[in-house]
């Protein structure tokens, strides 16, 4: 047999090898290349484009940003990623309302690669924080449905809320301006909170078309995605490509959701009221909703829905995994054994639920599978705790080791589990005081003159900052 022929039958052997060692791999990676997806890695691969690790999530109220922060929050653990967090002085949050400074973050979390947290967007303050090859991602909701989670959520916290008779949404629509006060504390959850968020003007008349297409460009400008709830898995899939993650990376347990019984049906014409007391609100939505299928569009159809199924799928082995082979059921706080893992609650007439482990989840599971399940479920304000303990914690050791002639030597820093999967996945985002989160173009350019100041994200506002 000549020379050639040996060789190429070798490569055959060697091929069939490979693919039968790697089957559930290989077989994920050809799919998606079927559909000119990118390969859904499970784990690095030479070649590959690396991971990107430098994030800041602007987390806005009310939009499954605590899903999406816990997502994180495991992301940065697994991959041995610092994360900014809050000084304890301002709870879990950066002190918001008020507009976000370097100052809030805790020392012991410098310098970091992810943020994360509640904050009033500062795109000046964040520059200086984070480095300068982070990429910024926020996520919007659909106005009407997100008005009434908030008014239902803060109608114990927030006065123009609370000040309407019977805590009719009904009512304070009719006349808005009869209970709403731009200057009190908690206003921002009242109205245009996104747009508060996002460090704009709340209060800024609908009629002033030019500061709001000049807002919205100036967020297009800076986030490279903008998230939809509605659409979570898609934006995941658009996140996935954007980072280069694996699908191992966004996987997650939908976090603090209402019962059916805190939820209001909005009776109809409401949705037109809820948009035009929240205007800027709709105007971003409307704009980064359209841009989001455009941009899944650009990736293919196609790709997105196998993508979407994969995660799908593969989310679904890991909670059976986790929760003794069945889906899990959500639980009122009460029902939840586990103090680290009761929601809070921010009224008595709210209910948030959450989620509790099987107690026989030790056998036959190792300390990382069990870790990886209790954080995928951990509310927000205990996981906040747990994480400012550890990297705490890693932060003295690093000190100790550090010799004195190199202060700034990173700290040695230990590694959360890549998802043990509790069998392997397959492969293919303090005190407690009011939290949030439940459990996506064309750039339009800011007009000439006065308004380049009041377009910039996090500029003060001298009708809405608050102290």
């Amino acid at each position: 047999m000549s020379q050639k022929k040996i060789f190429l039958v070798f490569v055959a052997i060697s091929t069939v090898s490979l693919l039968l060692h790697h089957g559930g791999h290989w077989s994920w990676t050809f799919e998606a290349f079927h559909l000119g997806c990118s390969a859904l890695r499970s784990h690095p691969a030479p070649g590959l484009k690396p991971k990107h690790t430098n994030v800041a999530f602007l987390k806005t109220h009310k939009t499954a940003s605590t899903t999406m922060q816990n997502l994180l929050f495991r992301f940065a653990e697994r991959n041995n990623l610092t994360v900014a967090l809050p000084v304890q002085a301002c709870s879990h949050q950066f002190c918001y309302p008020r507009s976000f400074t370097s100052h809030f973050v805790h020392p012991h979390t410098l310098p970091p690669n992810i943020i994360t947290s509640h904050m009033r967007f500062s795109k000046a303050e964040l520059q200086r924080l984070m480095p300068n090859d982070t990429i910024y991602v926020t996520i919007l909701r659909e106005p009407s449905s997100m008005f009434e989670s908030l008014f239902s959520y803060y109608n114990q916290y927030c006065q123009s809320f609370k000040r309407v008779p019977n805590g009719s949404l009904e009512a304070f629509l009719v006349e808005p301006w009869r209970y709403y006060r731009p200057e009190e504390k908690d206003s921002m959850y009242a109205r245009n909170t996104l747009t508060f968020d996002l460090g704009g003007d709340k209060d800024r008349p609908a009629t002033d078309v030019v500061y709001a297409r000049a807002f919205v460009a100036e967020v297009e400008r800076v986030f490279s995605l903008v998230m939809i709830a509605e659409y979570f898995d898609e934006s995941l899939v658009l996140l996935r490509h954007l980072l280069s993650w694996d699908l191992d990376d966004i996987l997650y347990v939908k976090l603090n959701m209402r019962t059916p019984s805190s939820k209001r049906s909005l009776t109809p014409g409401l949705p037109a009221k809820i948009r035009a007391w929240n205007s800027l609100d709709a105007r971003l939505y409307d704009h980064f909703n359209a841009s989001l299928w455009r941009q899944l569009s650009a990736l293919g159809p196609a790709c997105v829905a196998r993508e979407v199924r994969l995660l799908r799928q593969a989310q679904e082995r890991l909670m059976r995994s986790c929760f003794g082979g069945r889906m899990p059921l959500l639980r009122s706080a009460a029902q939840i054994k586990n103090k680290d893992l009761r929601p809070w609650q921010p009224s008595g007439k709210v209910d948030i639920v959450g989620y509790d482990l099987p107690i026989n989840l030790s056998n036959g599971f190792s300390s990382q599978a069990q870790e990886l399940c209790l954080k995928l479920i951990m509310p927000e304000v205990q996981y906040t705790r747990v994480l400012l303990r550890s990297q705490s914690l890693r932060y003295r050791r690093g000190f100790q080791l550090r010799p004195p002639q190199h202060p700034l030597q990173q700290p040695v820093r230990s590694v959360m589990p890549r998802h043990p999967q509790v069998h392997h996945i397959q492969p293919l985002h303090a005190v407690p005081g009011p939290a949030s989160g439940t459990g996506s173009t064309s750039t339009s350019q800011p007009a000439a003159g006065n308004q380049g100041p009041i377009t910039k994200l996090g500029s003060k506002s001298s009708q809405t900052q608050t102290s």
